[in-house]
């Protein structure tokens, strides 16, 4: 078979990109090497339908091992008595609770996703919101924070089935116990998607979900640092309150309900190379050296973010607790936009995505924020005394929007700074 140089020419490209830019799109990381090798080892090959120990096809003695292997090393990292890691994306997770837990039509109450929150919490342009009715909660105009008296407000109001919360671009804690409280008084089932940071509560550095929430989902590429997939996750299993019942007319166990929401009610064969990978990656998270990597995401967050105010940006919510921040640019003057900052700091080798802001004005394919993350540049070992140094490439960059001779110059200084924190040794 002849090799496709095509695309491994591609690959090779997509690889110097990675190594020679500062990364800071808080939604990307850098797996390890042995997450790498087993994503692309050969457990590809194999069909292995249903759960551990109750597959619909042969031959999974191996992959049975494997993926227990990687649930028992999840349950282990967040205290939860069950999880499912079959999920293929976060939007999977979510769609597979909802499938479990909901009928079409059924209420729910999300965070708004101009206000930070994610397409599949209510958006009316994905499945969320065409086959749910949703309703939003958002942050306060003023403080950039969520008020959760507000919260109470409006889910006495519209008495919805599932309340979630979870964020994209929030750079705030959660306060699961009070979101909890609020669920219970209305009877709505609590949903968290800790996507974002998920890494940094599994290693105690966030308000942690798992004892508040009745389901907790995320992807496991983010903070945790894993292959791209998602998971679902319970504190302590329950019986379902609506919906499914078993042959004795029983609520159905949640397990079995959401298990049975993921295969075969949203997808197919498992991906258990990806779900090997998931494993090792758990394994990492359980490491001290895990913890020291999760404190330094945030001292560094939080020292860029306030390099970057020092030059006259604007943070929503005025600072970061986690690994992002949402920087709206219209203090900058009305020719900066999320699309130009983009587009700028790609030239330059820096990599931020555009993002609308709260109370946003522009179209979302223009937007008036940027969101920046520093989980990946972490992982390639900068520390907090680098962070000035980005903070000043990008504010140069951005002032230099219409010089690309200076934006090459930039360019430069991006690849020299990344040179002396190799990606993969």
């Amino acid at each position: 078979m002849q090799r496709d140089t095509l695309i491994f020419d591609l690959i090779q490209q997509e690889f110097q990109r990675q190594t020679e830019g500062i990364e800071l799109i808080a939604s990307e990381n850098f797996v390890s090497k042995q997450v790498m090798e087993a994503a692309g080892s050969v457990l590809t090959n194999k069909y292995a339908e249903g759960l551990p120990n109750k597959r619909y096809y042969g031959g999974c003695g191996v992959v049975d091992q494997i993926e227990q292997l990687a649930i028992d090393r999840l349950k282990e990292l967040f205290a939860c008595e069950w999880a499912n890691v079959q999920p293929h994306s976060g939007a999977q997770a979510n769609a597979a609770v909802m499938l479990g837990v909901l009928n079409p039509g059924d209420k729910i109450l999300g965070f708004d996703l101009s206000h930070g929150g994610h397409l599949t919490h209510g958006s009316l342009v994905n499945f969320s919101g065409k086959l749910y009715t949703p309703s939003f909660y958002g942050v306060e105009e003023d403080s950039g924070l969520i008020n959760w008296n507000t919260v109470e407000e409006i889910a006495c109001r519209e008495k919805p089935k599932l309340i979630i919360c979870g964020a994209s671009s929030y750079s705030r804690d959660w306060d699961y116990a009070r979101l909890r409280a609020i669920s219970d008084s209305v009877g709505a089932l609590l949903l968290a998607d800790i996507s974002h940071p998920s890494g940094l509560i599994a290693k105690g550095l966030l308000n942690n979900p798992i004892p508040h929430c009745h389901i907790v989902t995320s992807t496991t590429h983010k903070t945790l640092r894993g292959p791209r997939g998602g998971i679902i996750m319970m504190g302590k299993d329950f019986a379902n309150p609506w919906g499914e019942k078993n042959a004795k007319g029983e609520p159905k166990i949640m397990s079995a309900v959401l298990d049975g929401a993921v295969f075969p009610g949203t997808q197919g064969g498992p991906l258990e190379h990806i779900i090997a990978a998931k494993a090792i990656a758990f394994g990492e998270a359980l490491t001290p050296e895990f913890e020291h990597y999760g404190k330094q995401v945030i001292v560094n967050a939080q020292a860029l973010a306030t390099s970057m105010v020092n030059r006259g940006y604007s943070i929503i919510s005025g600072g970061t607790n986690n690994h992002l921040m949402l920087i709206d640019l219209r203090r900058k003057g009305n020719e900066f936009t999320g699309k130009l900052a983009e587009n700028t700091l790609v030239k330059c080798d820096i990599t931020i995505n555009k993002n609308t802001v709260p109370f946003e004005t522009r179209s979302p394919f223009i937007t008036s924020g940027m969101r920046l993350g520093t989980a990946a540049i972490t992982t390639r070992g900068l520390k907090e005394n680098q962070m000035d140094t980005i903070a000043d490439l990008i504010d140069r960059a951005l002032i230099s929007h219409h010089n690309d001779l200076r934006l090459s110059e930039i360019k430069k200084e991006v690849h020299a700074l990344m040179s002396q924190f190799p990606l993969y040794n």
